[in-house]
């Protein structure tokens, strides 16, 4: 997958610091190239909202995984997977270090521990759906019981989304769905050295706000509305920030409602990805109190001399 390139992950919950660090250690070893690994920055023009490196910055240190498509187009995990790969085996052949930086779970595991992700089906999920509806999720999952038990067992029988994506997946790869690895529930051995970046919950939960409330100052709203001229995708339209402020541009909310409801949504999703993270046995915590450079750039550093 890696090539030679030494790779080394930041991760923690948005706001955390981790671009801060991973610009430190770039700018020290001059051989580093950066891994964006979020969901949303793969979007071109979501610039404001997904905390987007600088047009500097990405002119200091090579970025990847930015900008790989319009906000329009869907984009999946199985599609950023392959443009990791891409991009690391970029950086082993110019004889440069790779570090990861980002707090997107799925799309972090996905790269760091190859994944075997199933395809997408639409027409077969909305099928399912239909039918769903129509004779309840109940019925789906004993249909799954059937063809997948291993899957079946694994699956709450109420939940209706999960019922629908391994049948999808059974009907339109011909395989199990519980063929494709022992997915999210494994950490085995990994070539990437993760390090998190950890805050008291009330400090990170300041930084949020602030963090919000700089790219409302920055033009948001307006970011909002040129996007949305060009169309959004219903992933890029549920973005955090953005879906809040599609709310505000098309009259729904205020933009103090916009900002208020942004704020407490993306502190919520930080204690999401703050508990996604701590269940990796794998990860060396750094805790951090006010500057994440002075608390972490060292073990980074450490990391990518190993």
């Amino acid at each position: 997958m890696s090539g030679s390139a030494v790779l080394v992950a930041i991760v923690g919950p948005t706001a955390s610091g981790k671009s801060a660090v991973a610009m430190a250690v770039a700018r020290q070893l001059g051989d580093v190239e950066l891994m964006s690994i979020d969901s949303m920055q793969v979007y071109r023009g979501m610039d404001i909202g997904t905390a987007k490196p600088s047009t500097s910055e990405r002119a200091e240190v090579r970025h990847h995984l930015i900008d790989l498509v319009d906000p329009s187009d869907d984009f999946t995990v199985a599609e950023f997977q392959r443009a990791y790969r891409d991009a690391v085996a970029g950086v082993a052949a110019r004889n440069a270090r790779a570090l990861l930086v980002g707090g997107t779970g799925l799309y972090h595991r996905a790269v760091i521990d190859e994944l075997d992700l199933p395809g997408e089906w639409p027409e077969i999920r909305a099928r399912y759906a239909i039918e769903a509806s129509q004779a309840g999720t109940a019925v789906l999952h004993a249909h799954l019981a059937t063809i997948d038990p291993q899957a079946a067992s694994k699956i709450d029988p109420s939940n209706t989304r999960r019922v629908i994506r391994a049948l999808e997946v059974c009907e339109g790869s011909g395989r199990r769905f519980s063929s494709f690895g022992p997915g999210l529930d494994a950490y085995p051995s990994s070539p990437v050295q993760q390090i998190g970046l950890r805050w008291d919950r009330a400090r990170l939960a300041a930084r949020i706000e602030r963090r919000v409330q700089a790219m409302i100052e920055a033009g948001l709203a307006d970011e909002v509305e040129r996007l949305l001229e060009r169309g959004m995708s219903r992933t890029a339209r549920q973005a955090l920030g953005y879906k809040e402020m599609i709310d505000h541009v098309e009259g729904r909310i205020s933009l103090d409602e916009a900002a208020d409801l942004t704020v407490l949504r993306t502190r919520q999703f930080a204690v999401r990805q703050l508990r996604w993270f701590q269940r990796d046995p794998r990860l060396r915590w750094v805790d951090v109190e006010d500057d994440p450079v002075a608390a972490a750039a060292q073990a980074v550093l450490d990391a990518l001399a190993t």
